[in-house]
């Protein structure tokens, strides 16, 4: 791969990975996560599942893209290729690829729910309004956020331009906001009365629920796709980064940041919805419904609510930002020949037209379970086995070991994490969501 098509810095690099994993499993699907598997026991199991899958499982996915110098196609390609099965990894890749450009089309569509909950929090509309029946008049009937859905997949489209140089420039600026917005908010909600009895139930543990399986079993998807470990997305990340960094160290890195991010939008959520006495929900209820009606209660709602939502904007275009330099690298690869801008104008159009027809919730919904419980989770797992049993253990550990500089190499424990650990807890959690049709 070219010089030029390496990220600048590591800072980069790191903002670009943590700004692909933050997105809507943060801002509401955590929140909820935790307060409806007992605050602090879903806690403890979230913070050990992330740190067990950003240490073997994230690690992996950079190291692939890495040791390939590509993405998805090709890195399925080399894995196989490497054990002498020419030509069969990059049709195995297409699964976790089509996962990719699938779920863009609904992304696509809450953001533009966003941006347009954004443009009403500027000119006050939010502000007066009866939440519900606002949603409503937008979410569920099509068309209704059509100029937002453009708007969103075109700028999100001029951030991967030039590849990794437009993306790191575009997370050097998005992401820093991201966490100084949504912590900003966390000191407004805290000066809100009974938001202490928030932070009592995020950080208590319920002894009942420690011992529930289900718990577990939600802590771990969460964990899981928190990360975005879906045999897809992260692989472009580590494509572009450097031989001199230490991989399994930027995977601790990303992991914590997108640990932070989520913790934050959680000590904001939670205590406004016990400070207000407001169900604990989750999804676009939380967002659209419940957290415009708590604002219009508040000093300065009409500010916060600006700042919720360009926070939440960020968070959501750097995500979709990754979905479509995933697929826009893997055709690259494929037929170099072809121009990137091209590339990036058929995947919008991918993306927008059937998008358009999803505006409503109605359709949307449906669709993201669909992709959610079905496309990822299988991609996920055929990720997770073709890096520990299709892809030779020497060039899996060469490549996580490259950059170390002189720290002590990763050897057997590492590998038969990922092999015995990592790799059996990918596909029962594929099993679980395909056999309750589970969307985590």
């Amino acid at each position: 791969m070219k010089k030029q098509h390496k990220f600048n810095s590591k800072w980069g690099f790191l903002l670009t990975s943590v700004g692909s994993a933050v997105g809507m499993a943060n801002v509401w699907g955590f929140p909820y996560k935790v307060s409806s598997n007992g605050g602090g026991s879903f806690l403890i199991y979230y913070l050990i599942f992330i740190a067990l899958f950003s240490y073997v499982g994230l690690s992996a996915e950079y190291a692939i893209g890495r040791r390939a110098e590509t993405g998805t196609l090709g890195a399925y390609d080399y894995a196989f290729r490497s054990k002498g099965d020419n030509g069969l990894g990059r049709y195995v890749g297409l699964l976790p690829l089509l996962g990719s450009i699938c779920i863009s089309i609904g992304y696509a569509v809450i953001i533009s729910y966003i941006f347009k909950s954004l443009v009403d929090s500027f000119t006050g509309t939010l502000m007066t309004a009866n939440t519900q029946a606002w949603f409503q008049s937008f979410a569920f009937e099509g068309f209704q956020v059509l100029p937002y859905h453009f708007i969103v997949i075109a700028i999100t489209l001029l951030t991967c331009i030039t590849g990794a140089h437009s993306i790191e420039k575009a997370n050097k600026v998005m992401m820093p906001l991201f966490f100084v917005l949504f912590v900003f908010l966390a000191i407004r909600v805290a000066m809100l009365p009974n938001a202490i009895q928030g932070y009592k139930f995020i950080f208590t543990p319920d002894l009942k629920e420690l011992t529930d399986p289900t718990t577990i079993v939600n802590a771990m998807g969460q964990a899981f796709f928190s990360l975005s470990i879906t045999g897809s997305g992260m692989i472009v990340c580590g494509a572009y980064l450097s031989k001199e960094e230490d991989i399994v160290k930027g995977a601790k890195e990303t992991a914590l940041f997108d640990t932070i991010a989520a913790f934050v939008a959680a000590l904001v959520m939670i205590p406004a919805l016990f400070a207000f006495q407001e169900e604990q929900v989750g999804g676009p209820d939380l967002l659209f419904v419940i957290l415009p009606k708590i604002l219009q209660e508040i000093q300065g709602g009409q500010i916060f609510a600006i700042i919720l939502f360009v926070a939440v904007l960020f968070g959501g275009i750097s995500s979709l930002q990754n979905m479509y330099e995933v697929v826009c690298e893997s055709i690259l690869h494929r037929f170099p020949k072809l121009s990137r801008k091209f590339v990036l104008l058929l995947i919008g159009l991918v993306s927008f037209i059937p998008g358009v027809f999803m505006e409503d919730i109605a359709h949307w919904g449906p669709w993201m379970d669909l992709i959610s419980i079905y496309i990822i989770p299988i991609g996920a797992t055929l990720g997770a086995i073709s890096w520990f049993w299709v892809l030779k253990k020497e060039e899996l550990m060469d490549e996580i070991n490259t950059g170390l500089d002189g720290k002590r190499p990763y050897g057997k424990t590492w590998y038969n994490l990922g092999r015995y650990v990592y790799v059996p807890l990918s596909i029962l959690l594929c099993v679980i969501a395909l056999a309750f049709k589970i969307a985590f």
